[in-house]
Order: C-alpha cells, then sequence, then structure tokens
C-alpha cells in the first residue's frame, strides 16, 4: 500500500472520523466516555452518543481502529497500525500543502 492509498483512504472519511482519529492518537486506548468528553470539548456542544457509537463502528470495520471490552460495559478504542499510517500520511500531505494557494497547488 502506497502513500497516496492511505490518504485517500481518510479522503474518504468524514471530518468527525478524521477527528476520532485525532483524539485515538493522543493515548493508547480510549473508552467511548474519554472520546465523548473530548470531542464534546473540542466542538463546544454536548455529542450525540449514538453518533458516536456509530462512527467508532464504522471506524472499527474499515480497520482504522480496534475495539475490545475492557467489561461488561465498556469498551476501550485504540489506533490500529492502517489507522496510525493514515493519519500520519494526511498530516505529512496537509503539511505539504499548508500556505500553497496557487492554481497549480490544488491539482
Amino acid at each position: 500500500m502506497n502513500e497516496d492509498t492511505v490518504v485517500n483512504d481518510l479522503a474518504n472519511c468524514t471530518a468527525f472520523q478524521r477527528d476520532l482519529l485525532w483524539a485515538l492518537s493522543h493515548d493508547n486506548t480510549h473508552n467511548g466516555r474519554s472520546l465523548k468528553t473530548e470531542l464534546d470539548d473540542y466542538y463546544d456542544k454536548d455529542l450525540d452518543h449514538g453518533r458516536l457509537a456509530q462512527t467508532l463502528d464504522a471506524l472499527v470495520e474499515d480497520d482504522f481502529v480496534a475495539k475490545r471490552a475492557r467489561d461488561e460495559r465498556t469498551a476501550e478504542y485504540r489506533l490500529t497500525e492502517r489507522g496510525r499510517r493514515a493519519l500520519s500520511a494526511r498530516q505529512a500531505w496537509q503539511a505539504g500543502h499548508r500556505g500553497d494557494t496557487t492554481e497549480e497547488g490544488h491539482s
């Protein structure tokens, strides 16, 4: 898998999915509650728990995130290697395009 493919994988994600991946990149594991708190603070509003759960499930299905049960009621989430590579490639792509406002830069 080349870098363009990895960047394109994240290009197909929503901004909310990318924000979740970013939040997961700061620690090894998170539970749904800690992710919700972090994103509530970022968006400055109370996010719908159902939306968060559906988005996490989609990221698990796409192999960007791994999910495991910590106990009967709590799941933990972490980035997979694919998720880390995709996030890293996206950051490199963004860094390479900062400040490039010419027509040629938007090809």
